[in-house]
Protein backbone atom coordinates (compact mmCIF):
# COMPACT_ATOMS: atom_id res chain seq x y z
CA UNK A 1 0.00 0.00 0.00
CA UNK A 2 1.25 3.52 -0.82
CA UNK A 3 0.16 6.74 0.36
CA UNK A 4 2.15 8.72 -1.66
CA UNK A 5 3.71 12.28 -0.94
CA UNK A 6 1.62 13.99 2.24
CA UNK A 7 0.34 17.32 1.42
CA UNK A 8 1.40 20.51 3.09
CA UNK A 9 0.30 21.33 6.80
CA UNK A 10 -0.19 24.37 8.83
CA UNK A 11 0.38 21.58 11.76
CA UNK A 12 1.58 18.42 12.21
CA UNK A 13 -0.72 15.06 11.54
CA UNK A 14 -2.43 13.99 14.30
CA UNK A 15 -2.90 10.33 15.18
CA UNK A 16 -4.10 7.68 17.47
CA UNK A 17 -2.22 4.52 18.78
CA UNK A 18 -4.20 1.59 18.46
CA UNK A 19 -2.89 0.84 22.16
CA UNK A 20 -5.34 3.89 23.48
CA UNK A 21 -8.21 1.84 22.63
CA UNK A 22 -6.93 -1.73 24.80
CA UNK A 23 -8.36 -3.62 25.64
CA UNK A 24 -10.39 -3.02 22.18
CA UNK A 25 -8.93 -4.21 19.32
CA UNK A 26 -6.85 -2.41 16.51
CA UNK A 27 -9.95 -2.53 14.35
CA UNK A 28 -11.72 -0.37 16.77
CA UNK A 29 -8.88 1.60 16.74
CA UNK A 30 -9.30 2.47 13.43
CA UNK A 31 -12.98 2.80 13.61
CA UNK A 32 -12.19 5.26 16.55
CA UNK A 33 -9.88 7.03 14.68
CA UNK A 34 -12.09 7.66 11.75
CA UNK A 35 -15.25 8.43 13.22
CA UNK A 36 -13.75 11.23 15.74
CA UNK A 37 -11.46 13.17 13.03
CA UNK A 38 -8.29 11.75 13.85
CA UNK A 39 -5.46 11.73 10.84
CA UNK A 40 -3.57 8.67 11.03
CA UNK A 41 -2.92 5.75 13.19
CA UNK A 42 0.15 4.34 14.97
CA UNK A 43 0.02 0.30 14.96
CA UNK A 44 1.10 -0.98 17.65
CA UNK A 45 2.51 -4.30 17.49
CA UNK A 46 0.88 -6.73 20.24
CA UNK A 47 -1.05 -9.95 21.21
CA UNK A 48 -3.81 -8.58 19.61
CA UNK A 49 -3.69 -11.09 16.35
CA UNK A 50 -5.15 -8.21 14.21
CA UNK A 51 -1.53 -5.96 14.55
CA UNK A 52 0.34 -8.37 13.40
CA UNK A 53 -0.51 -9.16 10.36
CA UNK A 54 0.00 -6.52 7.09
CA UNK A 55 -2.80 -7.62 5.39
CA UNK A 56 -5.36 -7.23 8.23
CA UNK A 57 -3.78 -3.81 9.04
CA UNK A 58 -3.83 -2.51 5.20
CA UNK A 59 -7.30 -3.61 4.42
CA UNK A 60 -7.74 -1.49 7.67
CA UNK A 61 -6.24 1.59 6.68
CA UNK A 62 -7.95 1.08 3.30
CA UNK A 63 -11.36 0.56 4.39
CA UNK A 64 -11.49 3.77 7.03
CA UNK A 65 -9.47 5.66 4.60
CA UNK A 66 -6.54 6.21 7.24
CA UNK A 67 -3.24 6.23 6.65
CA UNK A 68 -1.27 4.45 9.34
CA UNK A 69 1.80 7.08 10.44
CA UNK A 70 4.28 4.43 12.16
CA UNK A 71 4.25 0.89 13.20
CA UNK A 72 5.40 0.35 17.08
CA UNK A 73 7.71 -2.92 17.19
CA UNK A 74 7.09 -5.56 19.78
CA UNK A 75 9.13 -4.46 22.10
CA UNK A 76 7.46 -4.25 25.30
CA UNK A 77 7.88 -6.61 27.99
CA UNK A 78 4.61 -8.03 27.67
CA UNK A 79 5.49 -8.30 23.70
CA UNK A 80 8.42 -10.25 24.53
CA UNK A 81 7.30 -13.30 22.57
CA UNK A 82 5.37 -11.65 19.55
CA UNK A 83 7.45 -12.57 16.50
CA UNK A 84 9.43 -14.56 18.14
CA UNK A 85 12.32 -13.73 20.80
CA UNK A 86 15.11 -12.12 18.35
CA UNK A 87 14.90 -8.53 18.76
CA UNK A 88 16.64 -7.90 15.63
CA UNK A 89 14.31 -10.11 13.79
CA UNK A 90 11.48 -7.93 15.32
CA UNK A 91 12.86 -5.18 14.07
CA UNK A 92 13.01 -6.18 10.29
CA UNK A 93 9.45 -7.45 10.34
CA UNK A 94 8.43 -3.94 11.77
CA UNK A 95 10.16 -1.96 9.01
CA UNK A 96 8.73 -4.34 6.29
CA UNK A 97 5.48 -3.98 8.10
CA UNK A 98 6.01 -0.11 7.90
CA UNK A 99 7.27 -0.39 3.68
CA UNK A 100 4.09 -2.27 3.16
CA UNK A 101 1.65 -0.08 4.36
CA UNK A 102 3.37 3.34 3.83
CA UNK A 103 4.44 4.48 7.06
CA UNK A 104 7.72 6.35 7.68
CA UNK A 105 8.42 5.38 11.23
CA UNK A 106 9.56 2.20 13.20
CA UNK A 107 9.01 3.26 16.81
CA UNK A 108 11.51 1.06 19.26
CA UNK A 109 12.80 0.97 22.54
CA UNK A 110 15.80 0.81 23.58
CA UNK A 111 16.73 -2.88 25.05
CA UNK A 112 16.69 -3.98 28.52
CA UNK A 113 19.57 -4.21 30.36
CA UNK A 114 19.90 -8.03 30.14
CA UNK A 115 19.57 -8.14 26.50
CA UNK A 116 23.59 -7.62 26.73
CA UNK A 117 24.00 -8.69 22.90
CA UNK A 118 21.22 -6.75 21.75
CA UNK A 119 22.44 -3.89 23.61
CA UNK A 120 26.00 -4.09 22.34
CA UNK A 121 25.03 -3.21 18.60
CA UNK A 122 21.67 -1.00 19.56
CA UNK A 123 23.18 2.13 18.43
CA UNK A 124 25.13 1.08 15.45
CA UNK A 125 22.81 -1.58 14.35
CA UNK A 126 19.50 0.93 14.08
CA UNK A 127 21.74 2.99 11.93
CA UNK A 128 22.29 0.09 9.61
CA UNK A 129 18.70 -0.92 9.39
CA UNK A 130 17.47 2.77 8.37
CA UNK A 131 19.95 2.31 6.00
CA UNK A 132 19.19 -0.54 5.09
CA UNK A 133 15.47 -0.23 4.90
CA UNK A 134 14.77 3.39 3.97
CA UNK A 135 12.28 3.55 7.78
CA UNK A 136 12.90 5.93 10.00
CA UNK A 137 13.44 3.93 13.62
CA UNK A 138 12.50 6.38 16.21
CA UNK A 139 14.52 5.60 19.38
CA UNK A 140 12.31 6.18 22.49
CA UNK A 141 13.04 7.70 25.58
CA UNK A 142 12.14 5.37 28.44
CA UNK A 143 12.63 6.32 32.34
CA UNK A 144 14.59 4.64 35.32
CA UNK A 145 12.21 2.52 36.91
CA UNK A 146 10.99 3.41 40.71
CA UNK A 147 8.91 1.39 43.02
CA UNK A 148 8.81 2.21 46.42
CA UNK A 149 12.82 4.23 46.96
CA UNK A 150 12.78 7.79 45.08
CA UNK A 151 15.83 6.55 43.52
CA UNK A 152 15.40 4.80 39.83
CA UNK A 153 17.09 1.66 38.38
CA UNK A 154 18.61 1.80 35.34
CA UNK A 155 16.72 -0.95 33.11
CA UNK A 156 17.70 -0.05 30.03
CA UNK A 157 21.16 0.18 27.91
CA UNK A 158 22.59 2.00 26.58
CA UNK A 159 20.44 4.67 28.62
CA UNK A 160 16.59 5.54 28.76
CA UNK A 161 17.33 8.54 27.30
CA UNK A 162 17.86 8.84 23.27
CA UNK A 163 19.37 12.51 23.34
CA UNK A 164 22.37 11.26 24.97
CA UNK A 165 22.81 8.88 21.78
CA UNK A 166 23.52 9.57 18.15
CA UNK A 167 20.48 8.58 16.99
CA UNK A 168 19.51 10.03 13.50
CA UNK A 169 15.50 9.56 14.71
CA UNK A 170 13.51 9.47 17.89
CA UNK A 171 10.36 9.63 20.21
CA UNK A 172 9.39 11.69 22.96
CA UNK A 173 6.66 10.06 25.18
CA UNK A 174 5.39 12.60 27.72
CA UNK A 175 4.31 10.02 30.30
CA UNK A 176 7.67 8.39 29.93
CA UNK A 177 9.26 11.99 31.02
CA UNK A 178 6.87 12.16 33.78
CA UNK A 179 8.33 8.89 35.27
CA UNK A 180 11.62 10.00 34.57
CA UNK A 181 11.17 14.00 36.13
CA UNK A 182 12.36 14.94 32.77
CA UNK A 183 11.46 18.19 31.10
CA UNK A 184 10.07 17.20 27.84
CA UNK A 185 10.44 20.22 26.11
CA UNK A 186 13.84 20.76 27.22
CA UNK A 187 14.27 16.94 25.50
CA UNK A 188 13.00 18.43 22.63
CA UNK A 189 15.12 21.06 21.94
CA UNK A 190 18.19 19.25 23.16
CA UNK A 191 17.12 16.55 20.00
CA UNK A 192 16.58 19.20 17.62
CA UNK A 193 15.27 18.17 14.10
CA UNK A 194 16.23 14.09 15.57
CA UNK A 195 12.87 14.80 17.11
CA UNK A 196 10.90 12.97 14.49
CA UNK A 197 8.38 11.29 16.49
CA UNK A 198 5.79 12.14 19.55
CA UNK A 199 3.34 10.08 22.18
CA UNK A 200 1.53 12.74 23.83
CA UNK A 201 -0.02 11.83 26.59
CA UNK A 202 0.38 13.57 30.26
CA UNK A 203 1.79 12.23 33.65
CA UNK A 204 2.60 13.00 37.14
CA UNK A 205 5.21 12.34 39.39
CA UNK A 206 4.59 8.65 39.88
CA UNK A 207 6.16 5.77 39.46
CA UNK A 208 3.56 4.11 37.26
CA UNK A 209 3.26 4.68 33.00
CA UNK A 210 -0.12 6.77 33.68
CA UNK A 211 -0.59 7.58 29.93
CA UNK A 212 -3.13 10.04 31.16
CA UNK A 213 -5.31 12.04 28.71
CA UNK A 214 -3.05 15.53 28.09
CA UNK A 215 -3.84 17.90 30.70
CA UNK A 216 -4.47 15.80 33.20
CA UNK A 217 -1.19 15.60 34.15
CA UNK A 218 1.45 18.24 35.10
CA UNK A 219 4.53 17.24 32.81
CA UNK A 220 4.01 20.41 30.38
CA UNK A 221 2.18 18.65 27.59
CA UNK A 222 0.46 22.14 26.56
CA UNK A 223 4.03 24.21 26.67
CA UNK A 224 5.57 21.40 24.93
CA UNK A 225 3.28 21.27 21.98
CA UNK A 226 3.64 25.00 21.89
CA UNK A 227 7.18 24.61 21.56
CA UNK A 228 7.37 22.59 18.61
CA UNK A 229 4.48 24.93 16.96
CA UNK A 230 6.94 27.62 17.40
CA UNK A 231 10.35 25.25 16.01
CA UNK A 232 8.14 24.20 12.86
CA UNK A 233 8.12 20.59 14.10
CA UNK A 234 7.67 18.13 10.84
CA UNK A 235 7.04 14.57 12.36
CA UNK A 236 4.06 13.19 13.58
CA UNK A 237 2.55 13.65 16.54
CA UNK A 238 0.15 10.53 18.51
CA UNK A 239 -2.04 10.46 21.07
CA UNK A 240 -0.87 7.09 22.91
CA UNK A 241 -3.39 7.22 26.02
CA UNK A 242 -4.38 4.72 28.38
CA UNK A 243 -8.17 4.13 28.70
CA UNK A 244 -8.28 0.69 30.11
CA UNK A 245 -10.38 2.04 32.69
CA UNK A 246 -13.08 3.40 31.24
CA UNK A 247 -16.26 1.98 32.19
CA UNK A 248 -17.98 1.69 28.62
CA UNK A 249 -17.59 2.62 25.01
CA UNK A 250 -19.26 6.41 25.57
CA UNK A 251 -16.16 7.14 28.11
CA UNK A 252 -13.39 6.31 26.06
CA UNK A 253 -14.95 7.77 23.46
CA UNK A 254 -15.23 11.13 25.15
CA UNK A 255 -11.64 10.43 26.84
CA UNK A 256 -10.20 10.25 22.54
CA UNK A 257 -11.88 13.47 21.95
CA UNK A 258 -10.74 15.49 24.65
CA UNK A 259 -7.18 14.01 23.57
CA UNK A 260 -7.75 15.18 19.86
CA UNK A 261 -8.86 18.80 21.10
CA UNK A 262 -6.41 18.77 22.87
CA UNK A 263 -3.94 18.24 20.45
CA UNK A 264 -5.92 20.63 18.03
CA UNK A 265 -5.65 23.27 20.26
CA UNK A 266 -2.13 23.88 21.40
CA UNK A 267 -0.08 22.59 17.88
CA UNK A 268 -2.09 25.75 16.20
CA UNK A 269 0.66 28.23 14.87
CA UNK A 270 0.83 31.34 17.16
CA UNK A 271 -0.62 33.77 14.62
CA UNK A 272 -3.46 31.36 14.22
CA UNK A 273 -3.84 31.15 18.07
CA UNK A 274 -3.56 35.16 18.82
CA UNK A 275 -6.87 35.41 16.23
CA UNK A 276 -8.68 32.84 18.02
CA UNK A 277 -8.00 34.86 21.15
CA UNK A 278 -8.86 38.00 19.67
CA UNK A 279 -12.30 36.80 18.56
Amino acid sequence: MTTGPRPLRDRPRIGLSSVSVYPESTAHAFAYAADLGYESVEVMVGVDGISQQVSAVSSLAEHHRMPVSAVHAPCLLFTQRVWGTDPWGKLERSAAMAQAVGAEVVVVHPPFRWQRDYAREFVDGIAALENSSGIAFAVENMYPWRATSRRGLEMYQPGWDPSAEPYANTTVDLSHAAIARSDPTAMAQRLGDRLRHVHLTDGTDSAKDEHLVPGRGDVGAAGFLRHLAAAGFEGEVVLEINTRRCADRAERTADLRESLEFARTHLQPAGDLSAEQSR
